[in-house]
């Protein structure tokens, strides 16, 4: 496959390494009667990342590290905040999802298509809203505008 496809498969990775830690947080923070839908997005990101950590050395590629912490887009005190941090993680995880079906091709296109709809559906979940083509560019411009007008400090950016 291509550089390309290995490129994207890296920054799937890497998103799926950032939600496994944001979905820790989400966990200490969701109401209880949310707490199970978090554990189990949290085991399907820890899941997505072993598999593609495979798909990166299939290709060639030394995978990405996960970092030992990262950065938060913005605090997380409340349930409230946990809920929009794990929208915004599926959201970033559709993004690169998005790259990686355009990149690839065969089952790993499949399997591209099948972790885009699966962080969709788990963004609506937990926004209560969604989109028509999820993870597509035109999509990240609009809730940049919309979060930024928002107050919460929280802008969307891929990755």
């Amino acid at each position: 496959m291509s550089a390309g496809t290995r490129k994207a498969a890296q920054a799937a990775l890497a998103a799926e390494h950032a939600a496994v830690y944001g979905y820790g947080v989400v966990g200490g923070h969701v109401a209880a009667a949310r707490r199970a839908e978090a554990t189990a997005a949290y085991h399907a990101h820890r899941a997505r990342r072993d598999a593609l950590v495979r798909t990166v050395r299939d290709l060639g590629g030394e995978p990405v590290a996960s970092q030992a912490a990262y950065a938060l887009p913005f605090a997380v005190p409340d349930p409230a905040a946990a809920v929009r941090l794990a929208a915004l993680l599926e959201d970033r995880v559709a993004d690169v999802y998005s790259d990686l079906v355009r990149a690839a091709d065969g089952p790993l296109r499949r399997q591209a298509a099948d972790a885009l709809r699966e962080a969709a559906v788990r963004a609506v979940r937990w926004r209560g809203s969604g989109v028509a083509f999820p993870g597509l560019a035109e999509r990240a411009a609009g809730t940049a505008a919309t979060t930024a007008g928002s107050g919460s400090g929280a802008t969307r950016t891929k990755g």
